[in-house]
């Protein structure tokens, strides 16, 4: 057997990121960005004001004193009234500080209080005097004209998209989501929704691994189930256009592994034993086409654990991300449990603020898929432990 590091390097090391295509804003959420986008101009544009309020000279502005009003600045306006000694502009917020004045006093720093009416008044009282710069943001405080607004490889989320509109730009280039066919194979597998005669599961791979493509980002351009049948699986694979094939089921020694069969020798890809438990049956390469293959075993726990050491890293690499790895933590085991001997356990688990536990009392056994809804992590025990006892620090994967 080789190890899961082993395993994982290799995975990674056929692994390139999907081209790179220029799209609008309103396309590029969840996709990762190829390019530093710089602002074209300084962030804030002009000086501003950062409240309603009143445009003052400061050093007129003390407590007491009574201004007179000359000037009615909203947002938006291009004025820049002149405002002489004694005099002062009612201004609202992100309107342009005019060149005359240095500070801005709030409206409940006056005698008006906090109302805004139609009619500008004809003067105010100080209440409070500011400092000068009060309440005016500069132009380019923020960032400057040509900094880097936002960086290469960053997922773009509604934060990222809103710094790159404000830099100036409508367009980015990203890179395209990989897409990605998902084939359960198994001549046992029926709709969930069909009555199972003897030998009959419901098949609920294609769901699983769909719904967890989906979450990493990727599009789902394939979903189908096959059966042991070499003639029809070769067929599928003919007609499917995707950068990855993830296929479930067929990986391992039997006499009907149908993936193994009809993939295996096919351009990189090999079939063999990972030392981890659940998921000891793995394939993956690159077939004659290019496309990413990845061959997780049939049992549900053990897809999940394939797909989140292999195949969910793989995905995000190819979208282009440099994050590829769920987040770890350290929890004391709740309770004891035992571990395979020799292989790296991945225990569907509950975690809270200190502990970690399993998801059920029956362990990490591939077949138990209840554990999966109950579970919100993985417990990552290495192959030397044979034992987890409670109270050990058991390092963890987060999953939400």
């Amino acid at each position: 057997m080789i190890t899961v590091a082993e395993h994982r390097a290799r995975v990674l090391a056929e692994t390139t990121p999907t081209p790179v295509m220029p799209v609008s804003l309103a396309d590029a959420e969840g996709r990762v960005l190829a390019a530093d986008v710089a602002s074209r101009w300084p962030v804030p544009l002009f000086d501003n004001s950062g409240m309603d309020g009143y445009a003052v000279r400061a050093a007129d502005a003390v407590q007491g004193a009574v201004l007179r009003v000359v000037a009615d600045v909203p947002a938006g306006s291009g004025l820049d009234p002149a405002i002489g000694v004694g005099e002062t502009a009612r201004i609202m917020t992100g309107a342009p500080v005019p060149s005359d004045a240095d500070a801005v006093v709030p409206l409940e720093h006056t005698d008006l209080g906090t109302e805004v009416t139609a009619d500008v008044p004809a003067a105010i009282t100080i209440m409070r005097e500011p400092k000068a710069g009060a309440h005016v943001r500069r132009a380019g405080e923020d960032s400057a004209a040509g900094v880097v607004a936002v960086t290469a490889g960053q997922v773009l989320g509604p934060w990222q998209l809103s710094s790159i509109a404000s830099a100036g730009h409508t367009r980015v280039s990203v890179h395209r989501a990989p897409r990605v066919a998902v084939i359960s194979t198994g001549s046992e597998l029926i709709d969930p929704a069909g009555e199972p005669a003897r030998g009959q599961i419901p098949e609920s791979n294609s769901v699983l691994l769909a719904a967890a493509v989906r979450a990493a980002g990727a599009d789902v351009v394939t979903v189908a189930t096959v059966a042991d049948d070499e003639a029809a699986l070769r067929t599928l694979l003919a007609d499917v256009d995707a950068d990855a094939i993830v296929l479930s089921g067929g990986a391992s020694v039997g006499a009907f592994d149908v993936v193994k069969a009809v993939l295996d020798g096919t351009g990189t890809v090999t079939f063999g034993p990972v030392a981890m438990q659940p998921g000891k049956p793995q394939g993956f390469g690159t077939d004659a086409s290019g496309r990413l293959v990845f061959g997780l075993p049939g049992n549900p726990v053990g897809v999940a654990a394939g797909f989140e050491a292999f195949v969910r890293p793989a995905l995000l690499a190819m979208a282009g991300r440099t994050d590829i790895d769920r987040p770890r933590v350290i929890r004391t085991a709740a309770t004891g449990w035992r571990c395979p001997a020799g292989r790296a356990q991945f225990l569907p688990a509950v975690i809270d603020d200190d502990t970690v536990r399993p998801a059920t009392s029956g362990g990490s056994g591939s077949h138990l898929v209840t554990s999966l809804a109950l579970a919100h992590a993985l417990a990552v025990v290495p192959a030397e432990v044979d034992h987890v006892s409670k109270g050990d620090a058991v390092e963890v994967m987060v999953l939400s």
